[in-house]
């Protein structure tokens, strides 16, 4: 018995976990032969292989009236990193407590993030130069 650890490889580590909205192009079928050698099917060969650039090809999606309300609790699939400060994130987890132990609201940080993006996006749609995170910006 090998006293050696195994580790996944590289095609293991960097693998698709999650189902994009735009669907991959550059995708192409292919039928693996007896001798380990994949051969393009008739199908593949008839579509152009379009080079996957890492850039999405679909156009940037605009809000309509529709679409303000904020996702909740369900799973996503985008991400972003904001960094906070310690006051900041105290302020954030004293919200999510207030939320939680006066008003009977079990939410978590995450939601609360998405339901004030959403209010803020709504006041600087409504308001645009003066609504409150244009004010706030600007330093007045």
């Amino acid at each position: 018995m090998s006293r050696r650890i195994s580790l996944p490889g590289a095609d293991e580590l960097f693998r698709k976990t999650t189902l994009s909205a735009v669907p991959d192009q550059s995708v192409e079928e292919v039928e693996v032969a007896h001798t380990n050698r994949p051969t393009t099917t008739a199908a593949s060969a008839a579509k152009p292989i379009a080079k996957n650039t890492g850039v999405r090809q679909t156009p940037r999606r605009r809000p309509t009236g529709l679409d303000k309300s904020p996702t909740g609790r369900e799973k996503h699939d985008e991400k972003i990193t904001v960094y906070l400060s310690p006051e900041e994130l105290f302020d954030l987890e004293q919200a999510r407590l207030h939320l939680r132990g006066d008003l009977g609201l079990a939410v978590d940080r995450g939601r609360i993030v998405r339901e004030s993006l959403a209010i803020v996006i709504a006041d600087l749609e409504s308001k645009g130069d003066q609504s409150i995170i244009a004010r706030r910006l600007r330093g007045r």
